[in-house]
């Protein structure tokens, strides 16, 4: 692994600033390849069991925001689904081990969330084995950089919403059924909902999208009890960007953020725990951005 410059700034903690090393890898990518590491809050976190017994379901849990929220839901006493792709399970089995040595069980469902049938069977195996969903998180993705409109393949558009909108509605609509007063789902929209890169066009149309699905699931389902929220990030440091973009966005990626460098992981975890923990019982049909001081 490569040295790095670390940086202080918004943090008691010093987390890696760019100029990061050149690297591509293939999507989905692992983060096991990844240089630096991401910081998933693994000796950092500690829970004070704000969801306590509670059972969540996580998709893009491999990984990323996802396997941070993960970690950080299992030391705050829930049980947790993994959902990922078959190509993640070495990542994913890492986020396994996580949650169980947090005293927590992992349930892993792999398999491809574009699939109507892949949504059903995650939250079917959450109710077979947890008994009940109390927290859905929807925060698996999927973009690819594009210099313009005229080099976006139809398929790729295609995959972007079924991957990021149409797997979101599928499971909300699957776990609605099962949750009770107190639930909460949480889905990740992005600081692109709010200023669009035209070389992330389809993507950023996605995460605008989930702002407006939150909002209007929230006017639905908060008389019954249930919330519905948004979390908006930044720049993260997560398997996604050097799979995705150029290598030469990589280096600098996050350089230009009021903190000067990309969020980790585990700086974004907390903002999920608060939205699924009583903390938040009058926040419904909100979103919350991390975006390290960038304005939306």
């Amino acid at each position: 692994m490569t040295e790095h410059h670390t940086s202080q700034q918004g943090s008691s903690k010093s987390y890696p600033v760019p100029d990061f090393p050149e690297q591509e890898l293939r999507y989905p990518g692992l983060e096991s390849q990844m240089d630096p590491r991401p910081d998933y809050g693994r000796d950092t976190y500690k829970g004070s069991n704000r969801l306590q017994e509670k059972a969540a379901i996580i998709t893009g849990a491999d990984s990323g925001i996802g396997r941070a929220v993960a970690l950080a839901f299992a030391r705050e006493g829930a049980d947790v689904v993994l959902s990922y792709l078959d190509e993640e399970e070495s990542d994913a089995r890492e986020t396994a081990q996580a949650v169980q040595e947090a005293g927590r069980k992992a349930i892993s469902v792999p398999g491809d969330i574009r699939e109507k049938e892949n949504c059903q069977k995650i939250v079917a195996q959450a109710v077979d084995e947890l008994g009940r969903v109390d927290v859905l998180v929807n925060n698996a993705a999927y973009q690819m950089f594009r210099h313009g409109i005229t080099e976006i393949p139809d398929e790729e558009f295609d995959r972007v919403f079924k991957t990021n909108v149409y797997a979101m509605f599928y499971l909300c609509k699957a776990a609605v059924p099962h949750m009770q007063e107190g639930s909460s789902i949480i889905n990740v929209s992005s600081i692109e909902a709010y200023q669009p890169k035209p070389s992330l066009l389809d993507y950023a149309t996605t995460k605008a999208a989930i702002v407006a699905f939150s909002q209007g699931l929230a006017l639905e389902t908060t008389p019954q009890g249930i919330r519905v929220n948004a979390v908006a990030p930044g720049p993260v440091w997560a398997p996604l960007i050097p799979a995705t973009l150029p290598k030469e966005s990589v280096t600098s990626f996050g350089g230009n953020s009021p903190l000067g460098r990309p969020a980790q992981p585990a700086e974004v975890a907390p903002a999920f725990v608060y939205l699924a923990s009583e903390e938040s019982s009058s926040v419904s049909g909100a979103v919350l951005e991390v975006t390290g001081g960038k304005l939306p």
